[in-house]
């Protein structure tokens, strides 16, 4: 039998208060705007940067920041954690802090959200990504505890999915983040259910994605067919950064939980060299990357969250004999350091790029949790560096 509780979208966190008269009223928020409400913040005055970490890269310094980041984010932000995509990555990152700091508190703080929604993803889009990208958190909690209620959503979805005729009008993924929210839930129900349908489904639609969004001249991929035509101020073709980190990090995923005897498994590791080769080389002097990766003059201050999903791709290709120890060792070096310079004080993690589609100037305090999630991926593979 299909199942079907009731869904508590994120916006169910928020009260609107209105005025008492209707005619005065202003809108209500758009789940748009209670998506981007929920998902972070840019204030004016977010206090001092932290001046009590340390740019290095051995384990007690990632660990550190790592602690720090997070625990603000638990502290400040876990009343609005929700079941949207924005909150995937955080969900990731947090469990792996978990791993890689041996404190379970940041895994229990993704188990307490998974139970309040009964282990429930939105189901109100269905076939869009986003609405299947939490199901990566169900089944690593899954993985701790097998229990059938913890996946069993995610499964039902994604057992629809696989099943459902493409449709020739419209991509099932038109625009390149959905590489990070869909095929690594399907890769990861592959390896726990041992069942193939899934992994050969993801494979089909991402190399139907990949024709259509990377460009193998740069070697980066567009955010949607709307950006095949527009150009930065200087006059090159205009490919954002967290859009490509989205997709770095996707392929991350996807080869870790993909057979080393997998058809089609060269592809993958190919475009992963090739993009990892083509973001190496334009990360600024700084560490980071900006969000207009071909004109980084147009955009004064970097941007985290695809500066971080970066560095953790990079260093997972290190740390899985993909990529060059000697050539990306200092990539990952400098964009982590790159990175500890944008923390506050209280924990927060700066210069994140709002919810959107496309590069954009950032304010140095704004702070969104999927910045956050891929900086705690980040500094735990930067930590399996010091291992191998």
């Amino acid at each position: 039998m299909p199942i079907r509780r009731p869904i508590l979208a994120g916006a169910l966190f928020f009260a609107v208060t209105l005025p008492v008269f209707a005619q005065d009223a202003p809108k209500p928020p758009s789940k748009a705007d209670l998506e981007k409400i929920a998902a972070g913040d840019s204030p004016d005055n977010p206090g001092p940067l932290a001046t009590d970490l340390s740019p290095a890269t051995d384990k007690a310094s990632v660990h550190k920041a790592m602690r720090k980041v997070a625990d603000w984010q638990i502290r400040t932000g876990e009343p609005r954690f929700n079941q949207l995509w924005t909150f995937a990555a955080l969900y990731s990152g947090l469990l792996e802090a978990s791993r890689s700091t041996g404190d379970p508190k940041y895994k229990d703080a993704v188990l307490r959200m998974a139970e309040h929604f009964h282990w429930q993803l939105v189901d109100n889009r269905f076939p869009h990504a986003d609405d299947e990208a939490i199901g990566r958190a169900y089944l690593e909690l899954y993985i701790d505890n097998p229990a059938p209620e913890r996946i069993a959503m995610t499964k039902e979805i994604l057992d629809r999915l696989v099943v459902r005729p493409d449709d020739p009008a419209k991509k099932l993924w038109w625009w390149c983040d959905a590489l990070f929210m869909a095929p690594p839930v399907l890769t990861e129900m592959a390896k726990v259910t041992h069942d193939r349908r899934y992994l050969d489904y993801m494979d089909k639609e991402w190399w139907e994605t990949s024709a259509y969004l990377y460009d193998p001249a740069e070697r980066l991929y567009f955010r949607d067919d709307t950006y095949f035509k527009r150009a930065e101020a200087n006059g090159k073709k205009l490919f954002w950064a967290r859009g490509n980190g989205w997709v770095l990090a996707g392929l991350a995923t996807v080869l870790e939980n993909m057979p080393a005897d997998y058809p089609t498994r060269a592809k993958y590791e190919q475009q992963f060299r090739e993009m990892a080769e083509r973001v190496a080389g334009l990360q600024q002097p700084d560490g980071l990357w900006r969000s207009g990766l071909l004109d980084p003059a147009a955009y004064e201050q970097p941007e985290i969250s695809g500066s971080a999903f970066f560095t953790y791709g990079i260093a997972w290709g290190i740390n899985h004999h993909l990529l060059n120890r000697k050539q990306y060792l200092p990539v990952v070096t400098k964009g982590w350091a790159g990175m500890t310079k944008h923390i506050y004080a209280d924990g927060r993690l700066g210069d994140i790029q709002p919810v959107g589609a496309a590069p954009a100037a950032v304010k140095p305090s704004s702070s969104y949790v999927y910045g956050v999630g891929a900086f705690l991926l980040a500094g735990s593979e930067i930590v399996k560096l010091g291992k191998k």
